[in-house]
């Protein structure tokens, strides 16, 4: 991956905040307030301010912007071109933070409006109403949050470049995997659950995406195997899922392979669809399509089998695994892939008798196409 200069990340991160206050400016929002603390993360923070975690981001639609972070060292450490204010100065309490630092904006309009998350509980809305006294304190739908989350859905050269190193991290552990079935060293969900614990701390990795789910071939049915990883045989006789992500600078990659070992017919036929509807789905990642077009012919292709996938086709990722926008048949008409998107395509079926199947890649939505930045696959053994 490029090594990008301070300078270079000022410019990024400067790039993302000027977006967001032109939004502010546009509606007459005068400030907003984000949150990533405990009960209430919004990673967003990070998308910001470079901050990892555990802080507040306060800012105006001038352009003021305040970090209040738990950890003053790690703020001046990671965060890019910010104004830190450390939150012991308000007794660690939120409100008290907020309250102190609008004031610091000096505003003079009459009509003063900050917005905080549409996730805020009421209760800690009211406090909000009590505290911000000459604020119009707003907290609603197709909110600037709202506005953030869509605005994330493309990614900058620079997060662009933090997935593709994620994903080549982990098509290096699919690789190991395999190695690992072919030499015994793989024997149970645990044992490759493990390995790519290990795997991607030694590559530069800061955990994983998610939890890990390794199904053996007696819990693939699951779409999510419940608990992720057990002691069982991995991979199994039949059909065997992993689904796992690793995360570089904060973004994630998200793949699922299956492996079939010693198949019967009507597994392999399981497979076979699964492939057939990744293919096919494939080219309606594009500039300009509408999203639901990849989610309609991969449904039609298991409909014919007198299948149902029972989850959407593909969601997309980012500092969060589940992000904007989700491909699936039903989104409405005029949501449209966007160059920079990345998203999953992930069909999968399930059978509580013959098990589950599901391939997973990772989808760069380009000017001209698509380029797929993972290299799952079904792996037969």
């Amino acid at each position: 991956m490029k090594n990008y200069t301070k300078d270079e990340l000022k410019k990024i991160y400067a790039a993302r905040r000027e977006k967001l206050f032109a939004f502010m400016k546009e509606n007459k929002i005068t400030a907003a307030v984000f949150e990533d603390t405990e009960g209430r993360r919004d990673l967003s923070v990070r998308y910001f301010t470079g901050h990892p975690s555990d802080a507040l981001w306060i800012c105006s639609s001038d352009g003021k912007n305040t970090l209040v972070p738990w950890d003053e060292d790690l703020a001046k450490e990671r965060s890019v071109d910010v104004k830190i204010v450390p939150y012991n100065k308000y007794d660690r309490k939120n409100i008290e933070a907020v309250r102190e630092i609008l004031k610091s904006f000096k505003k003079n309009d009459p009509r003063l409006k900050v917005e905080v998350s549409p996730a805020t509980p009421y209760p800690l809305f009211l406090k909000y109403v009590d505290a911000l006294q000459g604020w119009d304190v707003l907290c609603r739908e197709n909110s600037v949050h709202d506005f953030v989350l869509s605005l994330r859905a493309c990614k900058d050269e620079y997060e662009i470049e933090c997935t593709k190193e994620a994903a080549r991290v982990g098509d290096l552990i699919i690789e190991k995997i395999e190695n690992g079935i072919d030499d015994g060293s793989i024997k149970t969900e645990m044992d490759v659950s493990l390995l790519i614990e290990r795997e991607l701390r030694l590559n530069g990795c800061e955990r994983n995406g998610f939890d890990t789910l390794a199904a053996g071939s007696s819990r693939s049915f699951a779409i999510h195997a419940f608990p992720g990883y057990t002691s069982a045989p991995w991979p199994g006789k039949g059909l065997s899922i992993l689904d796992f992500g690793v995360v570089f600078e904060g973004y994630t990659s998200d793949t699922t392979l299956t492996v079939v070992k010693d198949a019967t017919d009507e597994q392999k036929k399981l497979v076979e669809l699964v492939e057939k509807a990744a293919k096919e789905a494939l080219p309606y990642y594009k500039n300009g399509e509408k999203i639901k077009m990849a989610g309609l012919v991969a449904d039609e292709v298991f409909k014919k089998a007198k299948r149902e996938m029972p989850h959407t086709l593909g969601h997309g990722i980012g500092l969060e695994i589940h992000e904007f926008p989700r491909v699936s048949a039903k989104q409405t008409d005029d949501l449209v892939f966007k160059p920079g998107m990345i998203v999953t395509l992930e069909p999968g079926l399930y059978d509580s008798k013959l098990g589950g199947v599901r391939l997973e890649n990772d989808v760069l939505v380009t000017e001209n196409g698509n380029e797929v930045i993972t290299h799952s696959k079904i792996i037969y053994r």
